[in-house]
C-alpha cells in the first residue's frame, strides 16, 4: 500500500535506462551496436540494489525476467456499480466520491478508517483496519487525501452494513486520467517474496509493458496464422495486462503453445537424431524359438497382447532402434510380452537386459524367466548385488563371450564391469524408478540397441505425449479372462482390520498402508511404527512385519522375502509397496488415511492383491477427509480404469503424481496446463513434427530464430537422446 497511487509511468529505456559507467565496458558497446542491452532491473526508477536483491529471489534480474514473470491470476477489477455487485463476501472494485472520512476505535489495538462515497446514484462505505500506533498516526496518508471531493476507487469483499453497503478495502486507488494498473481492469496477481510488495510489482510490470512489443518471435508468422496465434510481444502484454477475458486467453494460450511446441520439437529432434545414428540389430522373426515358446504357454494372448507384440516386433525387423514405452495395468501380461521381446533378439543372435529397480523384483523376473523359457535353448542370469563374487566372476565372463542370452538385474547390470557381447535389446521395468542417465548407461553397452520401457502406471495422454513424447507408446488396455476383481470400500478402521483377519485365517495375506513413517502432530496422523506396534497389539500369535522408506536397501530386501514366502502374514507398510512384490497370496490391502494419497497411487497400490485366484478387496480408512479427498475416494471405489483414473487424478492434482523424482527432463510449464490444455499439445505435437520433418537442421533462414530458441531452452536439459 505503500507505493505512490495515481501515478503509473510507462519507462522509456532510451531515455531512462543506464548502465554504470564501469559496466557498460568496449567489448558490451560493440556487441550491442552502442546501444544499451539487457536492461537491468535494479536500475530502473524506483528499484535499486536493496529491492533488486529481493527480486532476485524471483529470478528476476532484466526486463526480460520480469516480462516472463507470469501472473497466478487476475483479479477482475472491472469497475461494478454497487446495484451489480452480487452477494456478500464477493470481491468488487467500485468508485465514488468521497463524503467524509472518520477513524474510529474497535479495541484496544485496532482503528477503522471509514470512508463514505456516492457514486452511480448510490452510497456505500469503504473500510480499512489499521493497528493503533502511538509513534505514528497509520491514516494520516489517507486523510490528507480522502477529502470531501475526491474520487477513490477501491477493490475488496462487500458486505451488508449498518449504514449500506461496505468494501473492506484490500486496494485502493485514485484516478487519474491516464490508465491505472491496479484498478478498472483484470489486475495480475504475481509470486511474491519478501521485500516484493504485490502492488509494487504490478506497477513495475506495468512500466515495462511497453518493452513486450520488442520480444523477438521465433515463431515464423506462416506458423502463427496456421495456428491463429498473436504475435509475442502482443501477448506477453494482454497475458500481464489484458484487455478482456477473451484477451487474456488468447494471449495465455499463444505462450503455452510456445512452451508445447518448443518441447515438441526437441522431443521431435532427438527421435529423428535416433533414427540417423548408427543401425539398430535387425531381429527378424524366426519363430524357432517364439513357436514353441508360445505353445507352452497354455493360454492364448489377449487382442492387447497381440496388438502391442506386433507393434514390437515391427519396430525391432527394422533398421532403427526402437524406443518404445510400453503401459499395462498390474496383470494385464506386460511380462509375457517383454519375454517375446527377449526370445525375438535372441532368435536373431542377439543378448537382452532386463533391468528391475529392486533385487527382489528383479528375482521374480528370473523366477518367471524360469518357468516360462522352460525347454527352450536359452542360457540366461540374474545380476544383482546380492550374487557371491564367484557368481558375478563367472556371469560376467558368460555375458561378454555370448554364452548367457539373457541378462535381468538391477543397478548392478550398470556396473563397468558388466559388458555384453552383442546387447540388441535393453527392457528396462518401471522405468520411472530410474534416472534418465542410468537408462541411458544401460542402453550405451551395446551400439544402437531397441528399448523398451515398461511402466504399470496408467500414463494420461497430455504426458504421453509431453514426458514420453519422443517414444512410441503402446497399451495393454485388456485385462486376460478369468482375473478375480478387486472389491473397493471405503471402510470404517474396525470393518477393515476385520477383513485382514478373516483373510489371515482363511490362510491368505494382508498389506496395511500408512502414509508416514513419522507421526505428525499437525496432520494426526497415525505413523506406520505407531501403527505396526498397534496391529502386533491386535494380532497376537501372527508374524507383523514392517516395511518403510527408512531402510536400508537390504533391511527392505528382507521384510519383502519373508512376506512373499509367507513367513510374515501382515506387512505394515509405506506407499514403498507400490512397485515391488508380486505375492498372489495376498488378497486384502488397507490404507489406513487414505485421503492422503493420490488415486494414481491408490490405484497402484490396489495393484498390489488380486493377483492370484482369490478374490480380493481393498480398504480405505479415512476418517474426516475434505470434500474433494471424499470424492477422490468414492471414484476410486466406482472404477478400476486405471487410464480415467490417471485423467482425472492428472486434473485434479497436476503431472507430480506421474513424475516422480525431477529428473524427468521436462521444463516448467508457466503457462500450459497438462491437465486441460490436451487438444492444444496435441496442434503443438503436431506442428512441431511436421516443421522437423520438412527442415531437420532448422536451417532455412525463417526458422533459425526457432533453432536459437531451442538451443536456449534445452541445451543442458534433454541430453539424453539415446533412452528415454
Amino acid at each position: 500500500m505503500g507505493a505512490t497511487r495515481g501515478r503509473h509511468r510507462t519507462i522509456n529505456f532510451e531515455k531512462s535506462y543506464h548502465f554504470p559507467r564501469k559496466t557498460a565496458n568496449r567489448s558490451q558497446r560493440r556487441r550491442s551496436g552502442g546501444r544499451r542491452i539487457r536492461p537491468l532491473l535494479q536500475y530502473l526508477p524506483g528499484v535499486g540494489p536493496g529491492r533488486a536483491k529481493a527480486l532476485a529471489k524471483l529470478g528476476l534480474s532484466t526486463v526480460g525476467d520480469l516480462l516472463r514473470h507470469f501472473p497466478r491470476v487476475h483479479e477482475d477489477r472491472r469497475l461494478v456499480p454497487p446495484s451489480a455487485w452480487g452477494l456478500p463476501g464477493t470481491a468488487v472494485a467500485a468508485q465514488g466520491t468521497v463524503r467524509d472520512f472518520q477513524v474510529s476505535s474497535a479495541g484496544k489495538d485496532l482503528l477503522i478508517g471509514r470512508a463514505s462515497l456516492a457514486g452511480d446514484g448510490r452510497f456505500f462505505e469503504a473500510l480499512w483496519f489499521r493497528r493503533r500506533s502511538f509513534r505514528f498516526d497509520p491514516f494520516d496518508g489517507l486523510k490528507k487525501r480522502l477529502s470531501p471531493g475526491a474520487r477513490l476507487g477501491v477493490y475488496g469483499p462487500w458486505q451488508a452494513g449498518p449504514r449500506g453497503p461496505e468494501i473492506r478495502v484490500e486496494d485502493h486507488d485514485f484516478p487519474t486520467d491516464a490508465p491505472s494498473p491496479h484498478m478498472d481492469r483484470l489486475a495480475p496477481v504475481y509470486d511474491l517474496t519478501e521485500g516484493v510488495d504485490g502492488r509494487w510489482l504490478r506497477g513495475l510490470a506495468w512500466a515495462v509493458r511497453d518493452a513486450a512489443a520488442r520480444a523477438a518471435d521465433a515463431l515464423p508468422e506462416t506458423l502463427r496464422a496456421e495456428h491463429h496465434l498473436p504475435g509475442l510481444g502482443e501477448a506477453l502484454g494482454e497475458f500481464h495486462f489484458p484487455s478482456s477475458p477473451e484477451s487474456r486467453e488468447q494471449a495465455r494460450r499463444r505462450l503455452a503453445f510456445d512452451e508445447f511446441f518448443f518441447l515438441e520439437m526437441a522431443l521431435a529432434r532427438l527421435r529423428r537424431g535416433r533414427e540417423e545414428g548408427p543401425p539398430a540389430p535387425r531381429c527378424p522373426p524366426t519363430r524357432e524359438l517364439l513357436t514353441p515358446f508360445r505353445q507352452a504357454l497354455g493360454f492364448d494372448f489377449t487382442s492387447a497382447q497381440r496388438r502391442v507384440i506386433n507393434e514390437i516386433f515391427d519396430d525391432m525387423a527394422g533398421s532403427r532402434p526402437m524406443n518404445r514405452l510400453l503401459m499395462g495395468e498390474v496383470g494385464s501380461g506386460k511380462t509375457v510380452v517383454a519375454v517375446s521381446a527377449l526370445l525375438l533378439a535372441a532368435e536373431a543372435g542377439f543378448q537382452s537386459a532386463l533391468m528391475a529397480p529392486t533385487e527382489i523384483l528383479a528375482e521374480q523376473h528370473a523366477h518367471g524367466l524360469a518357468r516360462l523359457l522352460r525347454g527352450l535353448p536359452i542360457r540366461w542370469a540374474l545380476v544383482t548385488g546380492g550374487r557371491t563374487a564367484s557368481q558375478k566372476r563367472r556371469d560376467r565372463d558368460a555375458l561378454a563371450s555370448g554364452e548367457i542370452q539373457i541378462a535381468v538385474g538391477t543397478h548392478a547390470l550398470l556396473e563397468d564391469e558388466v559388458a555384453f557381447q552383442s546387447l540388441g535389446l535393453a527392457v528396462i521395468d518401471e522405468q520411472h524408478r530410474f534416472g534418465v542417465d542410468q537408462r541411458a548407461t544401460l542402453g550405451a553397452k551395446g551400439v544402437s540397441p531397441h528399448v523398451l520401457l515398461m511402466t504399470a502406471t496408467p500414463i494420461p495422454r497430455t504426458l504421453a505425449l509431453t514426458v514420453y513424447g519422443d517414444l512410441s507408446v503402446s497399451v495393454i488396455d485388456q485385462l486376460p479372462p478369468g482375473r478375480p476383481g478387486i472389491a473397493t470400500r471405503w471402510s470404517p478402521e474396525g470393518d477393515a482390520l476385520s477383513a485382514v483377519r478373516r483373510a489371515v485365517g482363511e490362510g491368505r495375506q494382508a498389506y496395511v498402508v500408512f502414509p508416514l513413517v513419522e507421526e505428525s502432530e499437525r496432520l494426526d496422523l497415525r505413523a506406520v511404527l505407531k501403527g505396526w506396534e498397534h496391529l502386533k497389539s491386535l494380532f497376537p500369535g501372527i508374524e507383523v512385519g514392517l516395511l518403510h522408506g527408512r531402510l536400508k536397501s537390504a533391511e527392505k530386501e528382507v521384510a519383502m522375502s519373508a512376506f512373499a514366502r509367507g513367513e510374515v502374514k501382515i506387512l505394515a507398510a509405506t506407499p514403498v509397496i507400490e512397485v515391488g512384490i508380486d505375492v498372489a497370496n495376498a488378497t486384502v490391502l488397507v490404507v489406513m488415511n487414505a485421503e492422503r494419497f493420490g488415486l494414481a497411487q491408490l490405484h497402484q497400490l490396489r495393484g498390489r492383491v488380486g493377483r492370484g485366484r482369490h478374490a480380493s478387496e481393498c480398504h480405505l480408512v479415512s476418517g474426516a477427509p475434505s470434500v474433494e479427498a471424499a470424492e477422490r475416494l468414492r471414484l476410486l471405489c466406482r472404477t478400476s480404469d486405471g487410464f480415467k483414473l490417471a485423467e482425472e487424478d492428472l486434473r485434479r492434482r497436476g503431472p507430480g503424481e506421474f513424475l516422480g523424482e525431477a529428473q524427468h527432463g521436462l521444463p516448467e510449464f508457466r503457462v500450459g496446463n497438462l491437465a486441460s490444455d490436451g487438444a492444444l499439445i496435441g496442434e503443438a505435437r503436431e506442428a512441431a513434427f511436421s516443421l522437423v520433418a520438412r527442415d531437420p537442421d532448422l536451417s532455412l533462414p525463417e526458422h533459425r530464430p526457432l533453432a536459437e530458441d531451442l538451443r536456449r531452452r534445452f541445451a543442458h536439459r534433454l541430453r539424453f537422446g539415446r533412452v528415454a
